[in-house]
């Protein structure tokens, strides 16, 4: 990734009307996306986006860019980032756009890219529309230029994909479900699948006003949630981000259940009906307790880097199906080809009537250990990560924990931030050594 001048991890993100995320270099982006297209025989490429008020402008851009190059373009409109990929599939388009910033504020945006199949481009074609955008923009002749159109069913295609994997032989009438849409893309998809395959849905987060996605719900931001299943006494609530591709739940208790655990339980439900297809990938950040808790079943479990297209490439390179993140991305590709929060939720309600157990009786089977993150903002400079008072640091805090808990000090791959992650075996150790050491990368910055 260190080669790429714009796409980081997950495309390319930044604050609105600032370096990248502004009228001028987006609309050149979609050119330049758009030659490297069509090079490849592309004239047909989908764009979608969540609910940020950001998105009309960058859509608009976007297709300008695009129609320059002789691309054309399906609007898809307000769609999670999941359905995108699907669509792009299901249209047989050559490529996806989706404008989105996930799990970032308002004023953040965003740009990614999906291929025909679904996936998110290789490495390969992002370095070349990077290219392509030192070059200068030049426009086809008129009778060339690729022409907009509205996909006016977008919503229902992707309501009826999520509804036709979830087994046939199953409804849920008996359950009652609070959904958090964070005020984003599934704001008017995850409430009608739940309701079309029976369940009595309370929503919260579905009333986006362009400035208030991801603030104070979706799963970033769980108390709302949690709050509300005690309320209504529901039997589980499940939190979607900004974007629809993470996914947090939450037990009739009230207790949170993270992309760890989600990802024992849909692992754990696979292997009992022969459809594991191998093991599990999981990050530098996942709990030891799903890695002892997988072991335990006999279940494979391997470490990627973190991000979400570091566990896809794990799963090609092995040929497994599942993984994901302790962040509520979850991969299932028995399924689908990209982290789908709504299919991850649906999987684990199935494996809840499958088993005629509760979410919470469900997670029993795996113990997590403490964990706590800390997230250090910084400026350009000095890497923190290089700094040897924080390495100092680290090595005291290893010292101390022995075998028994874990370090790991990396940056966002898309905010300027450190984040610190102890883990040990109890709250009190990993809390103090997680502030220890967030200490000393916040003294380079002060």
């Amino acid at each position: 990734m260190s080669s790429r001048k714009y796409f980081g991890t997950d495309g390319i993100r930044g604050k609105v009307g600032e370096s990248v995320i502004n009228p001028e270099f987006v609309m050149k982006l979609g050119w330049a996306a758009g030659k490297v297209l069509a090079g490849q025989g592309t004239n047909k490429v989908l764009i979608g986006k969540d609910t940020r008020i950001s998105g009309y402008m960058l859509e608009s851009c976007l297709e300008a860019g695009l129609s320059a190059a002789g691309i054309n373009i399906g609007l898809l409109g307000p769609m999670p980032t999941p359905a995108i990929a699907y669509l792009t599939k299901t249209f047989r388009s050559e490529a996806g756009i989706v404008i989105s910033a996930s799990h970032n504020p308002f004023y953040d945006n965003g740009i990614k890219f999906f291929s025909a199949n679904g996936y998110k481009l290789d490495d390969e074609i992002e370095l070349a529309i990077e290219k392509e955008m030192e070059k200068p923009m030049v426009c086809v002749a008129s009778d060339k230029l690729g022409k907009a159109y509205r996909i006016e069913d977008a919503a229902g295609r992707y309501i009826e994909f999520c509804k036709g994997n979830f087994p046939s032989d199953l409804n849920l009438k008996s359950l009652k479900i609070v959904v958090d849409c964070a005020h984003g893309a599934t704001y008017h998809i995850a409430p009608n699948v739940l309701e079309e395959l029976g369940a009595e849905v309370i929503e919260i987060g579905t009333d986006p006003d362009g400035l208030n996605i991801n603030k104070g719900v979706g799963a970033t931001s769980m108390k709302a949630i949690q709050e509300s299943v005690l309320e209504h006494k529901a039997d589980l609530g499940f939190a979607l981000d900004g974007d629809g591709d993470r996914i947090m739940m939450v037990d009739h208790k009230g207790n949170l259940i993270d992309g760890d655990q989600l990802i024992y339980i849909i692992a754990r439900d696979s292997l009992k009906s022969g459809r594991l297809n191998g093991g599990v990938v999981g990050t530098l950040m996942s709990n030891l307790g799903l890695e002892i808790a997988l072991n335990k079943l006999g279940v494979a479990f391997v470490r990627s880097n973190v991000g979400d297209r570091y566990v896809m490439e794990l799963l090609q390179e092995r040929g497994w199906a599942i993984g994901g993140e302790n962040s509520g991305h979850v991969l299932n590709l028995n399924v689908t080809s990209t982290g789908d929060g709504i299919l991850a939720g649906l999987q684990v309600i199935t494996a809840m009537l499958r088993s005629q157990m509760s979410l919470h009786e469900l997670c029993s089977g795996m113990d997590m250990y403490p964990q706590t993150l800390v997230n250090v903002r910084f400026e350009e400079g000095e890497d923190p990560l290089e700094n040897p008072k924080v390495k100092e640091a680290v090595i005291e805090a290893e010292n101390n924990l022995g075998k028994t808990g874990r370090v790991l000090l990396r940056k966002s791959g898309t905010e300027p931030l450190i984040r610190v992650m102890v883990e040990a075996e109890k709250q009190e150790d990993s809390t103090n050594w997680a502030e220890f050491i967030a200490d000393a990368v916040r003294k380079l910055t002060n």
